[in-house]
């Protein structure tokens, strides 16, 4: 969007809307209420500079989407943090470009102008040598072309959201991100106190009635009783999670759908991993701790039938772990199990096929989730869990990888980094679903 287009935008409101004003102020300076014709004409104003006003947006976000991308070479990367800055340097010299509100990473780099401009530069599908952003050590996978129907050249369709339920066919819901407190950090490190037991001695305590040593030091001396808490510094160590998918120039150039792959592909791939590490994270390399691991957490064997089983879990939440529980979470296969439990009329325990709204058992919503094996649930209080984001979903595109230089290929790469602690392991309870 021309910055003269916007200008006439502008100037087309201010027409609108002074002819209202002027008649709104005279009416006011006369002391008298607006007459039919007058409220009729400023209600007419004000509907048509809404939409003057809505036009006025959308160019000044065409216009800011991105500034000016030079060259593929200098690097083309989206980071979705907001910033400022839209055409700073990275650490690496790579060029960082940032979505608009409520614009996913995807959208903002399938739609760009820069983009669309950067290929129009470069027909023959040849990027300058100075095509250096980042170079992956890693070996070509599965390749994304323009020409193949089972690839690239399956984007170049009318219907996008044919593509877009395509893909969330391989994908599952993800769901423990919002059960935990999120929280933010801009340090590599993540420091922070884990409470591993406390001891509770209050008790009433007699007035003293003499200035003496009282010698025996209880209550009936007047003395106060010392509880005690235990406490551990926990470090925990910011993680990057990353993974790339390599694709043709020729399939960014045709591929308007491109966002499709970076949004439902790439960054789902990060959210799904980062859900896996939260609850299975072994600790060891570059894994988060996750709830499965931590040193400290309840466990609830398997009693009687299932449903008594996950009700004494809860117990221990609330009796043990000092917490109130916020919600059970296990494998969709457990939780089918559960649904399925009927009694000796063939009744069902849970409302059957018919039953609407959020699954709960025990008074707790329970969130299914791939994540945890089947067999196994867990249920805590999962506020006392937090993932403290370092750095969103960012996605960088680049030739320098291997020999895509020489081959008109780029590697487009997604990754995030985060931290993972249990402030208070004794509020999650690990329950064994099964018998024997």
């Amino acid at each position: 969007m021309a910055t003269a287009t916007l200008s006439r935008l502008q100037k087309e409101l201010a027409d609108t809307l002074t002819p209202a004003r002027d008649i709104a102020a005279k009416a006011e300076s006369e002391g008298r209420d607006l007459t039919a014709d007058e409220r009729e004409k400023i209600q007419t104003a004000v509907k048509d500079a809404a939409d003057i006003k809505a036009r006025i947006d959308q160019a000044k976000a065409d216009n800011d989407l991105f500034s000016q991308i030079g060259d593929l070479g200098d690097g083309l990367a989206l980071l979705p943090d907001g910033g400022k800055d839209r055409g700073d340097a990275g650490g690496d010299g790579s060029a960082l470009w940032t979505p608009r509100k409520g614009e996913t990473i995807g959208e903002a780099f399938a739609k760009s102008r820069q983009l669309g401009d950067l290929l129009k530069q470069y027909p023959s599908g040849r990027i300058p040598e100075r095509a250096v952003v980042n170079s992956a050590p890693f070996g070509a996978k599965t390749l994304i072309t323009g020409t193949s129907d089972t690839s690239g050249g399956a984007l170049v369709q009318n219907d996008y959201r044919g593509l877009a339920v395509g893909l969330d066919l391989f994908q599952r819901p993800l769901t423990i991100r919002s059960l935990v407190t999120n929280g933010t950090t801009t340090s590599d490190t993540v420091e922070y106190v884990r409470v591993t037991s406390t001891t509770n001695n209050a008790s009433p305590v007699a007035e003293s009635t003499t200035t003496a040593d009282p010698g025996s030091m209880n209550a009936a001396n007047g003395v106060k009783p010392e509880s005690a808490m235990a406490l551990a510094k926990v470090t925990e160590t910011v993680r990057t999670i990353a993974h790339w998918l390599p694709a043709t120039t020729r399939a960014l150039a045709d591929a308007g759908q491109i966002r499709t792959l970076i949004d439902q592909f790439l960054r789902y791939g990060l959210e799904e991993e980062l859900e896996d590490q939260m609850v299975n994270g072994s600790g060891s390399g570059e894994n988060f701790t996750g709830i499965a691991n931590v040193s400290g957490t309840q466990s609830q064997a398997f009693t009687t039938d299932v449903l008594t089983t996950t009700r004494k879990a809860r117990t221990l939440v609330r009796t043990v772990g000092r917490s109130t529980p916020t919600a059970y979470v296990m494998n969709p296969a457990d939780w089918e199990a559960i649904d399925l439990l009927q009694d000796n009329e063939a009744r069902y325990y849970f409302g059957g096929p018919q039953r609407l709204g959020q699954p709960t058992l025990w008074g707790l919503p329970v969130v299914e989730s791939e994540a945890v094996p089947a067999g196994t649930a867990y249920v805590g209080d999962w506020r006392k869990a937090v993932l403290w984001d370092r750095q969103q979903a960012s996605i960088t595109v680049s030739n320098s990888h291997a020999n895509f230089f020489i081959r008109n290929m780029v590697a487009i790469l997604a990754e995030m980094r985060a931290a993972f602690g249990v402030l208070q392991p004794s509020a999650f309870v690990e329950i064994d679903m099964a018998a024997g």
